[in-house]
Protein backbone atom coordinates (compact mmCIF):
# COMPACT_ATOMS: atom_id res chain seq x y z
CA UNK A 1 0.00 0.00 0.00
CA UNK A 2 1.58 3.29 -0.74
CA UNK A 3 2.66 5.79 2.26
CA UNK A 4 0.29 8.43 2.02
CA UNK A 5 2.26 10.82 3.84
CA UNK A 6 4.82 11.38 1.16
CA UNK A 7 2.33 10.81 -1.99
CA UNK A 8 2.15 14.34 -3.63
CA UNK A 9 -1.35 16.74 -3.03
CA UNK A 10 -2.83 18.30 -6.34
CA UNK A 11 -3.49 22.08 -5.81
CA UNK A 12 -5.74 23.09 -8.18
CA UNK A 13 -5.16 26.82 -8.99
CA UNK A 14 -8.01 28.96 -10.12
CA UNK A 15 -9.27 32.64 -9.36
CA UNK A 16 -6.47 32.94 -6.14
CA UNK A 17 -3.59 33.54 -8.09
CA UNK A 18 -1.33 33.74 -4.92
CA UNK A 19 0.25 32.06 -1.69
CA UNK A 20 -0.66 34.08 1.21
CA UNK A 21 -3.49 33.54 2.37
CA UNK A 22 -4.00 30.46 -0.02
CA UNK A 23 -6.25 27.75 2.42
CA UNK A 24 -5.66 25.05 -0.01
CA UNK A 25 -1.58 25.72 -0.44
CA UNK A 26 -1.28 26.11 3.62
CA UNK A 27 -2.91 23.09 3.45
CA UNK A 28 -1.44 20.93 1.11
CA UNK A 29 2.14 22.53 2.12
CA UNK A 30 1.61 21.49 5.86
CA UNK A 31 1.18 17.39 5.22
CA UNK A 32 4.62 17.56 4.24
CA UNK A 33 4.81 16.13 1.11
CA UNK A 34 5.32 17.08 -2.65
CA UNK A 35 2.57 19.39 -3.72
CA UNK A 36 1.68 19.79 -7.19
CA UNK A 37 0.36 23.36 -8.38
CA UNK A 38 -2.06 23.12 -11.07
CA UNK A 39 -3.89 25.84 -13.29
CA UNK A 40 -6.04 24.64 -15.77
CA UNK A 41 -7.61 26.85 -18.81
CA UNK A 42 -10.93 25.02 -18.50
CA UNK A 43 -13.35 26.59 -21.43
CA UNK A 44 -14.68 22.91 -22.40
CA UNK A 45 -16.40 21.13 -18.89
CA UNK A 46 -19.70 20.28 -19.69
CA UNK A 47 -21.15 21.95 -16.58
CA UNK A 48 -19.88 25.37 -17.66
CA UNK A 49 -22.46 26.39 -20.28
CA UNK A 50 -26.09 25.45 -18.99
CA UNK A 51 -24.86 27.26 -15.91
CA UNK A 52 -24.35 30.65 -16.94
CA UNK A 53 -20.48 30.21 -17.53
CA UNK A 54 -18.90 33.38 -19.65
CA UNK A 55 -15.33 32.82 -21.84
CA UNK A 56 -13.02 35.96 -20.36
CA UNK A 57 -13.10 38.90 -22.15
CA UNK A 58 -9.86 39.98 -23.88
CA UNK A 59 -9.06 42.54 -21.05
CA UNK A 60 -9.17 40.05 -18.57
CA UNK A 61 -7.18 37.32 -20.76
CA UNK A 62 -4.64 39.38 -21.00
CA UNK A 63 -4.58 40.13 -17.08
CA UNK A 64 -4.75 36.15 -17.08
CA UNK A 65 -1.53 35.56 -18.48
CA UNK A 66 0.56 38.10 -17.00
CA UNK A 67 -0.44 37.06 -13.13
CA UNK A 68 0.06 33.05 -13.99
CA UNK A 69 4.15 34.57 -15.15
CA UNK A 70 4.02 36.25 -11.51
CA UNK A 71 2.44 32.98 -9.42
CA UNK A 72 5.26 30.81 -11.52
CA UNK A 73 8.02 32.75 -10.13
CA UNK A 74 6.82 32.75 -6.61
CA UNK A 75 6.07 29.39 -7.07
CA UNK A 76 9.77 28.94 -7.92
CA UNK A 77 11.25 30.86 -4.92
CA UNK A 78 9.88 28.40 -2.53
CA UNK A 79 10.56 25.42 -4.66
CA UNK A 80 7.20 24.88 -6.05
CA UNK A 81 6.20 24.27 -10.11
CA UNK A 82 3.35 25.60 -11.66
CA UNK A 83 1.88 23.45 -14.18
CA UNK A 84 -0.31 24.18 -16.85
CA UNK A 85 -3.17 22.53 -18.36
CA UNK A 86 -5.91 23.25 -20.41
CA UNK A 87 -9.00 21.18 -20.71
CA UNK A 88 -12.07 19.80 -18.94
CA UNK A 89 -11.16 19.96 -15.30
CA UNK A 90 -12.45 17.06 -14.33
CA UNK A 91 -10.51 15.00 -17.47
CA UNK A 92 -7.38 17.35 -16.62
CA UNK A 93 -7.04 16.83 -12.78
CA UNK A 94 -7.72 12.84 -13.34
CA UNK A 95 -4.98 12.69 -15.97
CA UNK A 96 -2.64 14.33 -13.21
CA UNK A 97 -3.50 12.25 -9.95
CA UNK A 98 -3.20 9.14 -12.15
CA UNK A 99 0.51 10.26 -13.59
CA UNK A 100 1.93 11.25 -10.14
CA UNK A 101 -0.26 8.81 -7.98
CA UNK A 102 -1.48 11.78 -5.84
CA UNK A 103 -3.69 11.23 -2.75
CA UNK A 104 -5.20 14.38 -2.47
CA UNK A 105 -6.77 17.44 -4.18
CA UNK A 106 -7.27 20.46 -2.72
CA UNK A 107 -8.93 23.67 -4.60
CA UNK A 108 -10.18 26.82 -3.00
CA UNK A 109 -14.00 27.01 -3.25
CA UNK A 110 -15.40 29.54 -5.95
CA UNK A 111 -19.06 30.31 -4.93
CA UNK A 112 -20.94 30.66 -8.62
CA UNK A 113 -22.85 28.37 -9.91
CA UNK A 114 -21.10 27.03 -12.79
CA UNK A 115 -17.86 26.98 -10.71
CA UNK A 116 -19.18 24.55 -8.06
CA UNK A 117 -20.52 22.57 -10.87
CA UNK A 118 -17.59 21.78 -12.08
CA UNK A 119 -15.48 21.28 -9.04
CA UNK A 120 -18.37 18.69 -8.30
CA UNK A 121 -17.21 16.49 -11.57
CA UNK A 122 -13.99 16.78 -10.34
CA UNK A 123 -14.76 14.89 -6.41
CA UNK A 124 -17.14 12.75 -8.78
CA UNK A 125 -14.37 11.60 -11.09
CA UNK A 126 -11.54 11.48 -8.16
CA UNK A 127 -13.77 9.31 -6.03
CA UNK A 128 -13.15 6.21 -8.36
CA UNK A 129 -9.52 6.40 -8.20
CA UNK A 130 -9.99 6.93 -4.30
CA UNK A 131 -8.33 10.22 -4.09
CA UNK A 132 -9.02 12.39 -1.85
CA UNK A 133 -10.59 15.72 -2.26
CA UNK A 134 -11.24 19.20 0.17
CA UNK A 135 -12.24 22.71 -0.70
CA UNK A 136 -11.87 25.68 1.51
CA UNK A 137 -13.67 28.89 1.57
CA UNK A 138 -11.96 31.51 -0.22
CA UNK A 139 -13.52 34.30 -2.25
CA UNK A 140 -15.72 35.85 0.16
CA UNK A 141 -16.09 37.22 3.23
CA UNK A 142 -19.21 35.20 4.05
CA UNK A 143 -20.80 32.38 2.22
CA UNK A 144 -24.01 32.94 1.04
CA UNK A 145 -25.80 30.77 2.87
CA UNK A 146 -25.14 32.27 6.05
CA UNK A 147 -27.25 35.53 5.04
CA UNK A 148 -30.40 34.42 4.16
CA UNK A 149 -34.10 36.04 4.31
CA UNK A 150 -37.50 34.24 4.07
CA UNK A 151 -39.17 34.70 1.03
CA UNK A 152 -43.08 36.24 1.31
CA UNK A 153 -45.26 34.07 1.81
CA UNK A 154 -43.07 31.10 1.12
CA UNK A 155 -41.03 28.65 3.25
CA UNK A 156 -37.90 29.40 0.91
CA UNK A 157 -35.23 32.20 1.45
CA UNK A 158 -33.02 34.34 -0.39
CA UNK A 159 -29.87 36.47 -0.11
CA UNK A 160 -30.71 40.31 0.71
CA UNK A 161 -31.70 42.33 -1.92
CA UNK A 162 -30.63 45.51 -0.71
CA UNK A 163 -26.86 46.66 0.13
CA UNK A 164 -27.19 48.24 4.20
CA UNK A 165 -29.24 45.51 5.51
CA UNK A 166 -26.89 42.77 3.87
CA UNK A 167 -23.17 44.97 5.15
CA UNK A 168 -24.53 45.12 8.20
CA UNK A 169 -24.88 41.42 8.70
CA UNK A 170 -21.87 40.23 7.29
CA UNK A 171 -20.14 43.50 9.32
CA UNK A 172 -22.25 41.95 12.56
CA UNK A 173 -20.47 38.09 11.86
CA UNK A 174 -17.79 39.69 13.01
CA UNK A 175 -15.05 39.09 10.03
CA UNK A 176 -13.56 36.89 8.21
CA UNK A 177 -10.55 34.22 10.07
CA UNK A 178 -7.04 35.57 9.91
CA UNK A 179 -5.32 35.34 6.52
CA UNK A 180 -2.80 32.61 6.40
CA UNK A 181 0.78 33.21 5.74
CA UNK A 182 2.50 31.87 2.63
CA UNK A 183 4.36 28.78 2.96
CA UNK A 184 7.96 28.98 2.98
CA UNK A 185 8.66 26.38 1.24
CA UNK A 186 7.34 23.32 -0.77
CA UNK A 187 8.97 19.65 -1.37
CA UNK A 188 9.97 18.84 -4.44
CA UNK A 189 7.14 17.13 -6.77
CA UNK A 190 7.61 14.94 -9.81
CA UNK A 191 8.16 16.61 -13.18
CA UNK A 192 4.94 16.95 -15.25
CA UNK A 193 4.60 18.31 -19.11
CA UNK A 194 3.17 21.69 -18.75
CA UNK A 195 1.77 23.91 -21.46
CA UNK A 196 3.56 26.52 -22.86
CA UNK A 197 1.74 30.23 -21.74
CA UNK A 198 2.18 31.48 -24.78
CA UNK A 199 0.09 28.60 -26.75
CA UNK A 200 -3.32 29.87 -25.02
CA UNK A 201 -2.96 33.16 -26.64
CA UNK A 202 -4.56 35.22 -24.30
CA UNK A 203 -2.28 37.96 -24.80
CA UNK A 204 -3.26 40.07 -28.03
CA UNK A 205 -0.67 40.29 -31.16
CA UNK A 206 -2.03 41.32 -34.56
CA UNK A 207 -3.18 43.84 -33.45
CA UNK A 208 -1.49 43.74 -30.08
CA UNK A 209 -3.53 46.49 -28.28
CA UNK A 210 -2.70 45.66 -24.88
CA UNK A 211 0.40 48.52 -24.72
CA UNK A 212 -1.99 51.06 -22.42
CA UNK A 213 -2.60 48.08 -20.40
CA UNK A 214 1.44 47.16 -19.69
CA UNK A 215 1.87 50.81 -19.12
CA UNK A 216 -0.81 50.45 -16.51
CA UNK A 217 -0.79 47.76 -14.46
CA UNK A 218 1.88 45.04 -12.76
CA UNK A 219 -0.69 41.99 -12.49
CA UNK A 220 0.24 39.61 -9.71
CA UNK A 221 0.26 38.96 -5.76
CA UNK A 222 3.28 41.22 -4.93
CA UNK A 223 1.66 44.86 -6.80
CA UNK A 224 -1.68 43.83 -5.13
CA UNK A 225 0.06 44.12 -1.42
CA UNK A 226 1.80 47.28 -2.43
CA UNK A 227 -1.16 48.93 -3.73
CA UNK A 228 -3.10 48.02 -0.27
CA UNK A 229 0.10 49.50 1.96
CA UNK A 230 0.06 52.58 0.08
CA UNK A 231 -3.73 53.04 -0.48
CA UNK A 232 -4.26 52.34 2.99
CA UNK A 233 -1.26 54.64 3.96
CA UNK A 234 -2.52 57.48 1.95
CA UNK A 235 -6.48 56.92 2.72
CA UNK A 236 -6.88 60.21 4.17
CA UNK A 237 -9.96 62.13 2.03
CA UNK A 238 -10.77 58.70 0.30
CA UNK A 239 -14.76 59.51 1.36
CA UNK A 240 -15.09 63.05 -0.18
CA UNK A 241 -12.58 62.46 -2.90
CA UNK A 242 -13.33 58.70 -4.28
CA UNK A 243 -15.90 60.32 -6.94
CA UNK A 244 -12.99 62.61 -8.04
CA UNK A 245 -11.33 60.79 -11.37
CA UNK A 246 -9.42 64.16 -11.76
CA UNK A 247 -7.35 62.75 -8.66
CA UNK A 248 -5.82 59.81 -8.02
CA UNK A 249 -7.16 58.36 -4.73
CA UNK A 250 -8.32 55.09 -5.46
CA UNK A 251 -7.27 51.59 -3.97
CA UNK A 252 -6.85 50.33 -7.75
CA UNK A 253 -6.93 46.87 -6.60
CA UNK A 254 -9.92 45.75 -8.39
CA UNK A 255 -8.38 43.90 -11.13
CA UNK A 256 -5.75 41.79 -7.99
CA UNK A 257 -9.25 40.78 -6.29
CA UNK A 258 -10.66 39.71 -9.10
CA UNK A 259 -8.05 37.10 -9.87
CA UNK A 260 -6.90 36.15 -6.45
CA UNK A 261 -3.91 38.45 -5.95
CA UNK A 262 -5.30 39.29 -2.82
CA UNK A 263 -7.94 37.84 -0.68
CA UNK A 264 -10.81 39.93 0.93
CA UNK A 265 -9.83 38.42 4.42
CA UNK A 266 -6.23 40.10 3.71
CA UNK A 267 -7.81 43.48 2.81
CA UNK A 268 -10.51 43.16 5.95
CA UNK A 269 -7.71 42.42 8.78
CA UNK A 270 -5.41 45.25 6.55
CA UNK A 271 -7.84 48.30 7.09
CA UNK A 272 -9.66 47.04 10.44
CA UNK A 273 -5.58 47.25 11.58
CA UNK A 274 -4.88 50.22 9.46
CA UNK A 275 -8.62 52.27 11.46
CA UNK A 276 -7.29 51.04 14.78
CA UNK A 277 -3.86 52.21 14.19
CA UNK A 278 -5.11 55.57 12.82
CA UNK A 279 -8.83 56.61 14.37
CA UNK A 280 -9.25 59.86 12.04
CA UNK A 281 -8.63 57.74 9.08
CA UNK A 282 -11.75 55.45 10.44
CA UNK A 283 -14.84 56.68 8.21
CA UNK A 284 -12.61 56.70 5.02
CA UNK A 285 -11.75 52.98 5.81
CA UNK A 286 -15.17 52.32 6.61
CA UNK A 287 -16.11 53.98 3.26
CA UNK A 288 -13.20 51.95 1.09
CA UNK A 289 -14.79 48.92 2.81
CA UNK A 290 -18.17 49.44 2.22
CA UNK A 291 -16.69 49.26 -1.76
CA UNK A 292 -15.78 45.96 -0.54
CA UNK A 293 -18.76 44.79 0.84
CA UNK A 294 -20.91 45.84 -2.72
CA UNK A 295 -18.35 43.35 -3.97
CA UNK A 296 -19.47 40.64 -1.87
CA UNK A 297 -22.86 42.06 -2.23
CA UNK A 298 -23.06 40.94 -6.28
CA UNK A 299 -21.38 38.06 -5.53
CA UNK A 300 -23.80 36.73 -3.13
CA UNK A 301 -27.16 37.91 -5.79
CA UNK A 302 -24.72 36.10 -8.44
CA UNK A 303 -25.34 32.98 -6.04
CA UNK A 304 -29.01 33.60 -6.26
CA UNK A 305 -29.19 34.47 -9.92
CA UNK A 306 -26.57 32.55 -11.89
CA UNK A 307 -27.92 34.04 -15.12
CA UNK A 308 -27.71 37.59 -13.89
CA UNK A 309 -26.02 39.18 -16.84
CA UNK A 310 -29.02 38.09 -19.24
CA UNK A 311 -32.04 38.17 -16.91
CA UNK A 312 -33.80 41.28 -15.74
CA UNK A 313 -34.03 41.30 -12.19
CA UNK A 314 -36.93 42.97 -11.89
CA UNK A 315 -39.05 41.02 -14.61
CA UNK A 316 -41.21 44.47 -15.28
CA UNK A 317 -38.10 45.67 -17.69
CA UNK A 318 -38.72 42.32 -20.18
CA UNK A 319 -41.05 44.61 -21.75
CA UNK A 320 -38.80 48.15 -22.20
CA UNK A 321 -38.74 49.59 -25.22
CA UNK A 322 -35.26 49.26 -26.09
CA UNK A 323 -33.54 51.08 -28.90
CA UNK A 324 -31.49 49.16 -31.80
CA UNK A 325 -29.05 52.00 -32.70
CA UNK A 326 -25.85 50.24 -33.93
CA UNK A 327 -24.27 53.94 -34.63
CA UNK A 328 -24.93 55.00 -31.00
CA UNK A 329 -23.60 52.28 -29.67
CA UNK A 330 -20.34 52.28 -31.79
CA UNK A 331 -19.73 56.00 -31.24
CA UNK A 332 -20.55 55.40 -27.09
CA UNK A 333 -17.66 52.23 -27.52
CA UNK A 334 -15.12 54.28 -28.85
CA UNK A 335 -15.68 57.32 -26.71
CA UNK A 336 -17.04 59.44 -29.66
CA UNK A 337 -20.59 61.24 -28.15
CA UNK A 338 -19.84 64.86 -27.96
CA UNK A 339 -20.37 64.50 -24.20
CA UNK A 340 -16.76 65.30 -22.61
CA UNK A 341 -16.92 63.48 -19.37
CA UNK A 342 -18.66 60.70 -20.93
CA UNK A 343 -16.01 60.25 -23.82
CA UNK A 344 -13.03 60.32 -21.19
CA UNK A 345 -14.12 57.14 -19.55
CA UNK A 346 -14.54 55.05 -22.38
CA UNK A 347 -11.27 56.03 -23.87
CA UNK A 348 -9.86 55.76 -20.07
CA UNK A 349 -11.21 52.28 -20.37
CA UNK A 350 -9.98 50.94 -24.00
CA UNK A 351 -6.78 52.36 -23.04
CA UNK A 352 -6.19 51.21 -19.51
CA UNK A 353 -8.75 48.12 -18.73
CA UNK A 354 -10.67 50.05 -16.24
CA UNK A 355 -12.68 53.11 -15.63
CA UNK A 356 -12.99 55.58 -12.85
CA UNK A 357 -16.07 54.21 -10.46
CA UNK A 358 -17.74 57.64 -10.88
CA UNK A 359 -17.49 58.15 -14.45
CA UNK A 360 -18.75 54.08 -14.87
CA UNK A 361 -21.82 55.34 -13.54
CA UNK A 362 -22.44 58.54 -15.78
CA UNK A 363 -21.18 56.39 -19.10
CA UNK A 364 -23.63 53.71 -17.80
CA UNK A 365 -26.48 55.73 -17.38
CA UNK A 366 -26.32 57.44 -20.87
CA UNK A 367 -26.24 54.42 -22.61
CA UNK A 368 -29.37 52.93 -21.06
CA UNK A 369 -31.11 56.43 -20.58
CA UNK A 370 -30.02 58.49 -23.27
CA UNK A 371 -29.80 56.40 -25.73
CA UNK A 372 -31.99 53.87 -24.67
CA UNK A 373 -29.77 51.22 -25.81
CA UNK A 374 -30.15 47.88 -23.14
CA UNK A 375 -27.59 47.57 -20.44
CA UNK A 376 -26.44 44.49 -21.61
CA UNK A 377 -24.65 45.75 -24.43
CA UNK A 378 -22.90 47.82 -22.23
CA UNK A 379 -22.05 45.11 -19.83
CA UNK A 380 -20.74 43.06 -22.53
CA UNK A 381 -18.69 45.80 -23.67
CA UNK A 382 -17.01 46.13 -20.02
CA UNK A 383 -16.73 42.15 -19.84
CA UNK A 384 -14.80 42.43 -23.04
CA UNK A 385 -12.53 45.89 -22.15
CA UNK A 386 -12.29 45.97 -18.14
CA UNK A 387 -9.36 44.01 -16.91
CA UNK A 388 -11.29 43.86 -13.21
CA UNK A 389 -14.68 42.43 -15.44
CA UNK A 390 -16.36 40.50 -12.19
CA UNK A 391 -19.02 37.84 -13.31
CA UNK A 392 -21.04 39.32 -10.09
CA UNK A 393 -20.37 42.72 -9.97
CA UNK A 394 -20.13 43.60 -13.58
CA UNK A 395 -23.69 42.62 -14.53
CA UNK A 396 -25.39 43.89 -10.73
CA UNK A 397 -23.68 47.34 -11.52
CA UNK A 398 -25.37 47.70 -14.92
CA UNK A 399 -28.47 46.13 -13.65
CA UNK A 400 -28.29 48.89 -11.19
CA UNK A 401 -28.19 52.10 -13.14
CA UNK A 402 -30.57 50.58 -15.69
CA UNK A 403 -32.80 49.80 -12.64
CA UNK A 404 -33.60 46.44 -13.36
CA UNK A 405 -31.73 45.00 -10.56
CA UNK A 406 -31.08 44.71 -7.02
CA UNK A 407 -31.54 47.76 -4.81
CA UNK A 408 -31.46 50.10 -8.03
CA UNK A 409 -31.04 53.30 -8.81
CA UNK A 410 -34.38 54.85 -9.63
CA UNK A 411 -36.13 54.93 -12.92
CA UNK A 412 -36.37 58.86 -13.07
CA UNK A 413 -32.53 59.08 -12.34
CA UNK A 414 -30.94 60.39 -15.41
CA UNK A 415 -26.86 61.67 -15.08
CA UNK A 416 -26.68 65.01 -16.66
CA UNK A 417 -23.32 64.18 -17.91
CA UNK A 418 -22.42 67.99 -18.09
CA UNK A 419 -23.13 68.73 -14.34
CA UNK A 420 -21.67 65.11 -13.60
CA UNK A 421 -18.27 66.82 -15.30
CA UNK A 422 -18.41 69.78 -13.65
CA UNK A 423 -18.92 69.02 -10.33
CA UNK A 424 -16.57 65.98 -9.92
CA UNK A 425 -13.85 67.20 -12.38
CA UNK A 426 -14.31 70.88 -11.76
CA UNK A 427 -10.72 71.80 -13.64
CA UNK A 428 -11.41 69.73 -17.10
CA UNK A 429 -8.15 67.73 -15.51
CA UNK A 430 -9.48 64.24 -16.43
CA UNK A 431 -11.37 64.97 -19.50
CA UNK A 432 -7.65 66.49 -20.46
CA UNK A 433 -6.17 63.49 -19.82
CA UNK A 434 -7.78 61.19 -22.37
CA UNK A 435 -9.34 63.92 -24.81
CA UNK A 436 -5.84 65.82 -25.84
CA UNK A 437 -8.10 67.67 -28.68
CA UNK A 438 -9.35 69.17 -26.13
CA UNK A 439 -6.79 70.77 -24.07
CA UNK A 440 -6.61 73.85 -25.12
CA UNK A 441 -10.40 74.32 -24.28
CA UNK A 442 -11.12 77.00 -21.93
CA UNK A 443 -12.45 75.26 -18.34
CA UNK A 444 -15.99 77.03 -18.77
CA UNK A 445 -16.89 75.18 -22.04
CA UNK A 446 -14.49 72.02 -21.34
CA UNK A 447 -17.46 69.88 -20.23
CA UNK A 448 -20.09 71.21 -23.01
CA UNK A 449 -17.96 72.63 -26.30
CA UNK A 450 -20.69 73.27 -28.53
CA UNK A 451 -21.23 76.07 -25.88
CA UNK A 452 -18.06 77.71 -26.52
CA UNK A 453 -18.36 80.84 -29.76
CA UNK A 454 -16.54 80.17 -33.15
CA UNK A 455 -13.96 82.34 -31.68
CA UNK A 456 -13.11 79.98 -28.63
CA UNK A 457 -12.86 76.93 -30.79
CA UNK A 458 -10.55 78.34 -33.41
CA UNK A 459 -8.24 79.18 -30.73
CA UNK A 460 -8.47 76.24 -29.29
CA UNK A 461 -8.02 74.53 -32.68
CA UNK A 462 -11.19 72.96 -32.92
CA UNK A 463 -13.70 72.27 -35.44
CA UNK A 464 -16.99 70.42 -33.98
CA UNK A 465 -17.67 67.45 -35.94
CA UNK A 466 -14.57 67.22 -37.25
CA UNK A 467 -11.44 67.13 -34.35
CA UNK A 468 -14.64 66.64 -31.57
CA UNK A 469 -17.76 65.19 -32.29
CA UNK A 470 -21.19 67.23 -31.43
CA UNK A 471 -23.70 65.49 -29.31
CA UNK A 472 -25.24 62.69 -30.29
CA UNK A 473 -28.25 63.22 -28.51
CA UNK A 474 -29.36 66.40 -26.96
CA UNK A 475 -29.50 66.26 -23.13
CA UNK A 476 -32.63 67.08 -22.92
CA UNK A 477 -34.19 65.09 -25.20
CA UNK A 478 -32.81 61.85 -24.63
CA UNK A 479 -34.09 62.85 -20.57
CA UNK A 480 -37.50 63.51 -21.62
CA UNK A 481 -37.30 60.54 -23.88
CA UNK A 482 -35.49 58.07 -21.02
CA UNK A 483 -38.49 58.96 -18.54
CA UNK A 484 -41.35 58.18 -20.96
CA UNK A 485 -39.68 55.26 -21.68
CA UNK A 486 -39.43 54.31 -17.85
CA UNK A 487 -43.35 55.23 -18.01
CA UNK A 488 -44.24 52.96 -19.72
CA UNK A 489 -43.34 50.05 -17.75
CA UNK A 490 -44.37 51.20 -14.58
CA UNK A 491 -47.95 51.45 -15.89
CA UNK A 492 -47.58 48.20 -17.35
Amino acid sequence: MTDQSQTPTIVWFRDDLRLSDHPALHAAARRNAPVICLYILDEQSKALKPRQARPMGGATRWWLAQSLRALSASLDAIGGTLVLRKGAAADVIVDVARAVDASHVFWNEIVQAPHLAVADGVTEALADLDVGTQSFPDDLLAHPATIRAKETGTKESRGLRVFTPFWRRVQAMGGPAKPLPAPKKLLPAPKLKSDKLADWALEPSKPDWAGGLRETWTPGEAAAQKHLKRFLREIAGYSSDRDRPDREITSRLSPHLRFGEISPRQIWTAAHFAAAEHPTHSSDIAKFMSEVGWREFCRHLLFDVPDLATRNLQSSFDEFPWKTDRTALRAWQRGLTGYPIVDAGMRELWHTGVMHNRVRMVVASFLVKHLLIDWREGEKWFWDTLVDADAGSNPANWQWVAGSGADAAPYFRVFNPILQGEKFDPGGVYVRRWIPELTELSTKHIHQPWTASPLELKNAGITLGKDYPSPIVDHKVGRERALKAYTTIRNS
